[in-house]
């Protein structure tokens, strides 16, 4: 994978990866450069509600309407991800990173982003790796890196992405969909 980067495509743990938050992840690439990279994991929704941190979000967050651990970084801090739909220009306090994926400024009022961005997800934290590191991954096989759809980032069933994507994939990469969780006990 020496020098191809991956920003907006979708990092899919394999099932090396058996533990912690990255088990079974789907991560959408933020930013990957010879600097190293970040992304948010997509499909870890949190028991916590986005008004108890950021008021006013909640009412125009994607469903569901809760928190998402983006990753192990900085936890402690929130990073709001739009879409703009098609050649809209950006919004206040929105910052477009590729195709209609956006940042959005949380300390924007949200009335002023709600009616101009067609999905929301607030994110606790992000994932980040240092330089060459998310390529060592790849080589050794903790993640496929796959195509991102424009749903993805705002599924209604979070929990069920890491299946969906890998099923849309060709074989035999769609196998891994049905790899069981525990195949200890298979």
């Amino acid at each position: 994978m020496s020098a191809e980067f991956v920003t907006g495509r979708l990092l899919v743990a394999t099932p090396q990866i058996e533990a912690g938050v990255f088990r079974r992840s789907v991560v959408l690439v933020l930013h990957h450069a010879d600097d190293g990279a970040q992304g948010i994991v997509l499909n870890r929704p949190v028991e916590a509600e986005i008004n108890s941190v950021l008021p006013g979000w909640q009412a125009h967050a994607s469903h569901p309407a809760t928190m998402f651990q983006g990753g192990p970084v900085q936890l402690d801090s929130a990073l709001g991800l739009v879409a703009v739909p098609g050649d809209s220009p950006e919004p206040a306090g929105v910052r477009r990173l590729f195709g209609a994926v956006a940042l959005v400024d949380l300390d924007t009022p949200p009335i002023l982003v709600a009616a101009e961005v067609s999905g929301l997800r607030i994110f606790a934290g992000y994932a980040g790796w240092s330089p060459g590191q998310l390529e060592e991954e790849v080589a050794t096989g903790s993640w496929f890196v796959v195509d991102a759809e424009s749903g993805d980032a705002f599924s209604a069933e979070p929990e069920g992405l890491w299946q969906r994507v890998l099923r849309r994939q060709r074989e035999p990469l769609r196998w891994y969909a049905w790899f069981p969780p525990e195949p200890e006990h298979n």
